[in-house]
């Protein structure tokens, strides 16, 4: 019987049995009155019990945040990333993506998103000595068809991206037939995909990264803006499934989404040049923005804006638990998304 174990009188432990209390659990289940009503105790020594069994449950010194993330060596998987196969937009995300939680890539068209989408699905394919999950990835497209030829170039140019993998770890690896590709362009044929079909590639260890591309393109579909209940039930719905796979089976969710114009108020000024455009926001409003652990936003400087160059991309950090808001610059070429290293603000 643990009550013997707790630091009090015997007399109070004498009263604490006497009332037929057998574990130190079942005496915190009540108020502190109804432990002095059941045991005839003082008030004094009802504080004293209910303390003690406080201690005795917790055990050792309360362990702070920072002292949890400052043992890595003991939490390995809250700390453990999928790389984006890059050193400095690794660097912008301490890491790459956690494995358990939803990413947001929000963007106009024509920034990126897609190939960064694409080059996640070839990076969680490499050990874990090399940022990888040593597993393949679930691609499900909404609105048009896999982009299996940019694909193709990516496996094709990954020796030239990866430099920093020896060249037989890439060689062996058979990027091809680990992509599991679905098609959802609805919302219905989306929840059934996430819901029946993703949970049997994951439990089986056939893949650990799930993409939805895009997760706007269904809901702005079927839904106008007189629905907006249903489609916030819908949208839990999804989001409270892509989560429960992320923590269940430690694979991240990496969910590409549209932007939308924001409304700009009367009177305000033109924006100064060359500064990224703030008149988009992330599609899908409030509802799922709940559901995220991260948002991140690409954008780019419009051709005319630019004045050196062709036009330039940014990848941000809107929010995250781990994350500081920042930034860096980067790039779209054949081998791939590269950040520009020394462009990382803080």
């Amino acid at each position: 019987m643990d009550l013997d174990l707790l630091d009090l009188n015997p007399r109070i432990i004498a009263a604490i049995k006497k009332a037929r209390l057998r574990s130190v659990k079942e005496v915190l289940h009540f108020s502190g009155p109804d432990l002095q009503r059941v045991t005839a105790l003082s008030t004094l020594d009802v504080r004293r019990v209910l303390r003690a069994a406080s201690l005795h449950l917790r055990g050792g010194s309360v362990l702070t945040a920072l002292h949890l993330h400052r043992q890595k060596e003991r939490f390995p998987e809250q700390h453990q990333r999928l790389s984006l196969g890059c050193p400095v937009l690794d660097g912008l995300l301490r890491g790459g993506l956690p494995l358990a939680g939803i990413t947001e890539l929000a963007g106009r068209s024509s920034v990126g998103k897609t190939q960064l989408a694409l080059q996640l699905c070839l990076a969680v394919q490499f050990p874990r000595r090399h940022g990888g999950l040593e597993a393949g990835a679930v691609y499900i497209c909404t609105e048009d068809a896999f982009p299996d030829k940019r694909l193709q170039q990516l496996i094709a140019r990954q020796q030239q991206l990866r430099a920093d993998v020896p060249g037989e770890v890439v060689r062996n690896i058979r990027f091809g037939s680990q992509i599991f590709v679905e098609h959802a362009a609805d919302v219905d044929t989306l929840l059934e995909c996430v819901s029946e079909k993703v949970p049997i590639l994951l439990s089986r260890g056939m893949a650990r990264l799930v993409v939805i591309d895009s997760v706007a393109a269904p809901f702005r579909c079927e839904f106008d803006s007189q629905a907006s209940a249903p489609r916030a039930r819908r949208l839990q719905s999804l989001g409270a499934t892509l989560r429960r796979l992320s923590c269940t089976f430690q694979s991240p969710v990496l969910c590409v989404n549209q932007v939308t114009e924001v409304v700009q108020e009367q009177g305000a000024g033109p924006r100064p040049p060359g500064s990224w455009d703030e008149r988009v926001c992330p599609a899908l409003g409030i509802t799922w923005a709940n559901q995220l652990l991260v948002r991140l936003m690409a954008d780019r400087l419009r051709d005319e804006e630019a004045t050196h160059g062709p036009a330039s991309r940014t990848l941000r950090v809107l929010f995250a638990p781990h994350l500081p808001s920042s930034s860096c610059s980067y790039t779209v070429n054949a081998e791939g998304v590269r950040g520009t290293p020394g462009t990382e603000s803080r």
